[in-house]
C-alpha cells in the first residue's frame, strides 16, 4: 500500500506504451462503448466510459486496484442490458485518467468523484465498487451521498474490516526492485486464491491489464482509513455486500458481522467458497444478484 503525497504516474515512456497496448487489448474485450469523457476534477481529469441506453437510473462502477474499466468485462453486458452504466477508470490510478494534484484523504476521494458524478449530472445514480473501488465508493457514500440511490460493494477492502497484515507485507513486495516481478505474480496468484487458475489466466485481458498496471505506474495514493462506526452508522442509502468467504483482504466473518451491526438495514451476504475474484469467478450470480437488488429497490413503495 502506497502512501499520499505526490501525483502517480507511469514510470517511464516505454511503460506507458506496454500498459496501452494491454488496455487496448482489454477495451476490445469489452461491449462497443457509447459514448467517453474526460471529467475535469480538483485532483485531476476521470476517464468515464458509458455502455447500454435506455433512461433507467444509471449504475456506476468503480474497479479495483490496477483494473481499471477492463476489470467489468465479466460483468459489464448484463448490467448494460438494464440500464446505462458508466465506468470509469480511478484518479491516481494506472488507465486513461489523470492525476494532477496530490490525493490525501479519503475526502480528497470522494471529492473527486463528487466532481464527476456532478460533471456528468448524474443523479439516483445506483454506485457499484470492488475492492478498492468499493471502498471508494462506501467512502462517497457516507461523506457525499446526494447523488446517490444505492451502494453495492464487492469484497471492499478496509470498510467493514481492516486489512490483514499478511496483505500489507505482500502488496510492499510488489515494488521492491529485484524481486517485484515474482512478488507481483505471486500476489496475483494469492489473491485469487488459485495459483493454477491465475496462471492459467495470464493471457486473460483483465489479469494481463492488473499486472501490467502493477508494473509500469507509480501509485502515490493514501492507504484507505477503515470507515468508523458512526460513518457507516449515519449511511442510510440500500446497501447490497457480498463478501468473499475465502478472501484474503479481511476476515469475512467479521466483515459481515460489523456490516449488519452497523448497517441493520443492510443485505450482507457471504459467499462462502468465493475469493476476492468474486466477480470473475462467479460472473453470472453476481450481476444477477445486483440486478435483483436493483429491482427489488424499484418494486419497493
Amino acid at each position: 500500500m502506497r502512501s499520499g503525497g505526490l501525483s502517480g504516474g507511469f514510470v517511464s515512456a516505454r511503460a506507458r506504451a506496454d500498459f496501452d497496448t494491454a488496455y487496448d487489448r482489454g477495451m476490445r474485450a469489452l461491449p462497443e462503448p457509447d459514448r467517453h469523457w474526460d471529467v475535469r476534477t480538483g485532483f485531476g481529469s476521470a476517464r468515464v466510459y458509458r455502455f447500454g441506453s435506455g433512461d433507467g437510473p444509471p449504475l456506476v462502477l468503480l474497479p479495483g486496484r490496477a483494473g481499471t474499466v477492463v476489470m467489468w468485462e465479466p460483468n459489464l453486458r448484463a448490467l448494460a442490458a438494464r440500464a446505462p452504466v458508466y465506468a470509469v477508470d480511478l484518479i491516481g490510478e494506472p488507465g486513461r485518467s489523470e492525476q494532477t494534484a496530490p490525493i490525501r484523504s479519503g475526502a480528497d476521494q470522494a471529492s473527486w468523484l463528487a466532481d464527476v458524478l456532478s460533471e456528468l449530472d448524474l443523479s439516483g445514480v445506483h454506485l457499484v465498487g470492488y475492492s478498492f473501488g468499493g471502498w471508494l465508493a462506501a467512502n462517497l457514500a457516507v461523506r457525499r451521498p446526494e447523488r446517490l440511490a444505492s451502494l453495492t460493494v464487492l469484497d471492499p477492502v478496509q470498510t467493514f474490516a481492516r486489512f490483514p497484515a499478511a496483505l500489507i507485507v505482500r502488496s510492499a513486495l510488489t515494488v521492491v526492485p529485484g524481486i517485484r516481478g515474482r512478488a507481483r505474480e505471486s500476489f496475483l496468484r494469492w489473491m485469487s486464491g488459485d495459483a493454477d487458475a491465475a496462471a492459467a489466466g495470464s493471457d486473460d485481458p483483465v489479469v494481463r491489464v492488473i499486472d501490467e498496471g502493477m508494473r509500469t505506474y507509480r501509485i502515490a495514493l493514501p492507504t484507505p482509513t477503515l470507515l468508523t462506526g458512526t460513518q457507516l452508522r449515519r449511511l442510510h442509502l440500500p446497501v447490497l455486500a457480498l463478501i468473499a468467504g475465502r478472501s484474503v483482504i479481511h476476515d469475512a466473518g467479521r466483515a459481515a458481522d460489523r456490516a449488519r451491526r452497523l448497517l441493520p438495514h443492510a443485505r450482507v451476504e457471504v459467499w462462502p467458497s468465493a475469493t476476492h475474484a468474486i466477480a470473475g469467478e462467479f460472473p453470472d450470480d453476481v450481476s444477477t444478484r445486483i440486478l435483483t437488488f436493483l429491482d427489488d429497490l424499484e418494486a419497493a413503495p
